[in-house]
């Protein structure tokens, strides 16, 4: 949600990094985003679920990359 949210407002998220104890928004706003990026018209939690575990999953794997490092996004911006 966190990603989401922000992507949501077009903000930068090359800079960005989900912090676990940092969380901001209700569980309301998250679901209702949750839904709307699922890619399906009514989803079920199923889905959602299935939606959030692949997404969290190349999340933790983007931030882990040293192709998404703050030393390879000043050479090459938004790669």
């Amino acid at each position: 949600y966190q990603y989401l949210s922000r992507y949501k407002q077009k903000e930068n998220l090359d800079q960005f990094t989900f912090h676990p104890g940092n969380t901001k928004g209700a569980e309301k706003e998250c679901l209702a985003c949750l839904m709307e990026f699922c890619g399906r018209r009514d989803p079920s939690w199923t889905e959602l679920s299935n939606f959030t575990h692949f997404l969290n999953f190349q999340l933790r794997k983007c931030e882990q990359s040293v192709f998404c490092s703050s030393v390879v996004g000043q050479e090459f911006h938004g790669f």
